[in-house]
């Protein structure tokens, strides 16, 4: 994709860090759990999957979370095995309702790997947990319910946003699952930048610089698409690997990025370049791509990286939520 456009710099301030840089083009996403995390770097959103929760679950400074959970689901008159599930989207809830008291902006929530191909699971799963942030006081606007890209993703996703729940596409690797996700009207998408990189390093033995980094340019590649083509979907780059990644990316609509990366974006005070822009985007020599469900299994099955990057994640979210099941069922 041609990037022609001139590239804006940040207007510079004395002091001023590259987060704070790039907080003033890109809406800066916490990809955390953690709440001191959160009131550290003072992002607009937060992000959290199986694998986040997992950790934190197991910190003692969020064992009244636990409890909490385990308490609350003893109450319920279910079995044992749809109790420890229910524990674990309670203390879900429960983390999303805390880090809600912390950032002004939306949190998102995972639905359950193993429904990645269940259409009515999906649905069922986001009404659920809207149904329960409300029960907390939180209304569905302050809310990204996580679904993995798939093709029956983009379905339930479809239909979830007419009914006003929105969806954070998440496990995205490629164009065609962005496509679909747009076409679906999502409400926002993640790409996954590092898992990009991974995959391509792994099979190339190459390094690669951040601005040709593969990562990097399939993001590129989408927010142009988005942008020319005139779809409302949001881009949040995600999964980054390092802070050149996330530079690169810098005027993306949101980023989503690790403590450790935040840190450092923060110890620095180098300009930061706006690289991505609705202008720079309209010169982007792109064709419109129309999908259907042949179309889009076909495009991604050709895409390798993509087709083994999402099912990897898939796996790996859900052996992460089973750890986490089996946490709660040896405290139930």
């Amino acid at each position: 994709m041609s990037e022609s456009a001139t590239i804006e710099r940040a207007p510079a301030r004395a002091g001023l860090n590259q987060l704070d840089q790039l907080k003033r083009m890109t809406r800066v996403v916490a990809d955390t759990g953690d709440f001191a995390t959160l009131k550290e770097y003072e992002p607009q959103d937060a992000t959290t999957n199986p694998s986040l929760i997992l950790k934190a679950a197991q910190m003692p400074e969020y064992k009244h979370l636990v409890e909490r959970a385990v308490a609350e689901v003893k109450k319920m008159n279910l079995d044992r095995k749809a109790m420890v599930a229910r524990v674990v989207d309670q203390l879900l809830i429960l983390f999303g309702v805390e880090i809600l008291k912390i950032i002004p902006g939306r949190v998102s929530t995972e639905t359950d790997a193993s429904l990645s191909f269940d259409v009515d699971g999906l649905m069922a799963k986001a009404r659920q947990f809207i149904s329960m942030y409300q029960q907390n006081g939180v209304g569905r606007e302050r809310i990204l319910i996580k679904i993995a890209s798939t093709w029956e993703g983009t379905r339930a996703a479809e239909i979830l946003q007419k009914e006003g729940i929105n969806c954070n596409m998440t496990l995205l690797f490629s164009l065609p699952q962005a496509i679909a996700c747009a076409e679906a009207g999502a409400k926002l998408i993640s790409p996954f930048v590092g898992r990009i990189l991974d995959w391509h390093k792994k099979s190339t033995g190459k390094d690669y610089a951040p601005a040709e980094d593969p990562g990097v340019q399939s993001v590129r590649t989408i927010y142009a698409y988005y942008k020319k083509f005139g779809y409302h979907t949001e881009v949040m780059g995600a999964s980054f690997r390092n802070v050149g990644e996330t530079l690169e990316l810098a005027g993306c609509d949101l980023l989503t990025i690790s403590p450790q990366l935040l840190a450092e974006l923060k110890s620095s005070t180098a300009p930061v370049e706006r690289k991505l822009s609705p202008q720079i985007a309209a010169e982007c020599d792109l064709e419109r791509i129309t999908l259907d469900e042949k179309k889009f299994r076909w495009m991604l099955n050709e895409d390798a990286m993509a087709t083994e990057k999402t099912a990897e994640g898939i796996r790996n979210f859900h052996a992460d939520a089973m750890k986490l099941e089996k946490l709660f069922l040896e405290r139930l």
